[in-house]
């Protein structure tokens, strides 16, 4: 046998994987081949506690692959070589694996097998998603730990440029939506330099990050970045990348901050970069493939994607890899007036939404890639946009939350379709918004949001 390659046993099944592999991923392998036990220098281990199905989709998920885990026994064999074998990428995927079909099970499997960052993720998930979630858990400590948690608030940023702080401006807030009274309240002031005009707005952490406004008519770039941590109402400031940019996109992923694309002296760029903040620097990764600003993007599964327009009514769907540093081709979508602007996932789904028919710029068209069969379909009927705003979505476990200035509209996601669930108090101010979720420390209220007139 090639001396790259290690026997497994479990139970009766044999399996040959690459040592490298599990030296690099299971500690319980790292400990092991370091130990100078028998097994380390036979080349042979016995693995007599686990399953075979479970220990098959560890090293399908080490090696890459993204296995469909329907199953309950599947994602319960999971969680448990997930924790024997201390493998964070198995883990990692687990949490990336979360729907409201399983997030019970695997909250109660969790927390049996000591997974604590997948069993966090899934309480989190059911504290998010529909009460009867919360009534699915069968261990007591595990309910009680859902209800300590903080559910995630819609929390919304209108356009604004810096102002002179004798020019104070009420209306240069945050706002989050207080469903139960059906109001928009205020959560915070921006500081007098942010600007969200042309920025890139991200969370990341539980906390919000703006990156690249602008101010002046010139588009004269803002240097510093700003994040707001609800956790105290604290503002910060931190270096913005090293190339000015604005309109450019940005996504908390991977616990990175990615700044993708956008414009400098009115011409788009392809570079990405990438700010650590646990290092507080920004790093260049690899380019876009085109020149592109204001690119809508989406996390589906762990995974990052990017929306591009090209000519000839494309819309091209790419996606990052961290392990190649590339951006590699997804899928293709040929539409008239295919010029979107606003990206969400849910599940295995991304839908991309643009306007439309034609030049109608107050509904919205909305097309679904399914990632798992790369099949494009059309949503049926229409969405309604924002006089003055872009389309702007999130998802909250199965529920779409949209937002223009008469309503905030809840969708479900049922089957591949948007459902209208209930309508919500609209935003009380005009112009383009950014929408994003955040968990707000318990009893935050704040003044109601007051209406702006529209110019």
């Amino acid at each position: 046998m090639p001396e790259a390659l290690v026997q497994v046993w479990v139970g009766t099944h044999l399996f040959k994987a690459e040592r490298a592999l599990l030296v690099e991923h299971c500690g319980f392998f790292r400990g092991l081949f370091r130990s100078g036990m028998r097994e380390a220098r036979t080349a042979e281990v016995r693995l007599g506690v686990l399953r075979p199905e479970g220990f098959y989709i560890t090293l399908q998920v080490l090696r890459g692959e993204r296995p469909a885990l329907a199953a309950a026994d599947e994602l319960l064999q999971a969680v448990e070589c997930a924790a024997f074998l201390q493998a964070p990428a198995l883990a990692r995927f687990l949490e990336h694996s979360l729907t409201s079909d399983n997030c019970a099970l695997l909250c109660d499997a969790a927390a049996t097998f000591g997974l604590h960052d997948v069993f966090h993720s899934a309480a989190l998930f059911i504290r998010d998603g529909a009460r009867e979630l919360a009534a699915l858990l069968a261990l007591p400590e595990t309910r009680a730990y859902v209800a300590a948690l903080r559910p995630s608030s819609y929390v919304a940023v209108s356009t604004h440029a810096p102002t002179p702080g004798f020019l104070e401006d009420a209306s240069r807030t945050i706002c989050y939506l207080d469903e139960e009274a059906n109001r928009w309240r205020t959560l915070a002031a921006l500081p007098l330099e942010a600007s969200t005009l042309l920025a890139g707005v991200a969370t990341l952490g539980n906390k919000l990050y703006i990156v690249g406004g602008v101010r002046g008519a010139n588009k004269e770039v803002v240097e510093l970045g700003f994040c707001y941590d609800p956790d105290g109402s604290t503002w910060r400031e931190f270096p913005s990348p090293h190339q000015p940019r604005y309109d450019t996109a940005l996504a908390g992923f991977d616990d990175h901050l990615y700044a993708i694309g956008g414009e400098f002296q009115r011409t788009a760029m392809s570079s990405v970069e990438r700010y650590d903040p646990a290092a507080g620097c920004w790093s260049f990764v690899a380019d876009l493939p085109q020149p592109a600003a204001g690119v809508p993007c989406a996390q589906a599964r762990g995974r990052l994607f990017v929306c591009l327009w090209r000519p000839a009514d494309t819309t091209a769907v790419v996606e990052y890899s961290v392990r190649a540093n590339d951006w590699l081709p997804v899928a293709d979508l040929r539409r008239p007036q295919s010029y979107g602007h606003c990206m969400v996932a849910h599940r295995d789904c991304l839908y991309v939404v643009r306007n439309g028919p034609k030049d109608d710029f107050l509904h919205c068209a909305i097309d679904c890639l399914n990632l798992a069969t790369g099949q494009w379909t059309a949503l049926p009927g229409q969405f309604v946009n924002s006089k003055g705003a872009l389309f702007t979505a999130v998802v909250r476990g199965d529920t779409v939350y949209t937002v223009n200035r008469v309503f905030t509209l809840l969708y479900a996601i049922e089957g591949g379709t948007w459902r209208l669930l209930r309508e919500r108090a609209g935003f009380p101010r005009p112009g383009s918004l950014q929408t994003f979720l955040l968990r707000l420390p318990s009893g935050t209220r704040g003044p109601v949001a007051s209406t702006t007139p529209e110019l």
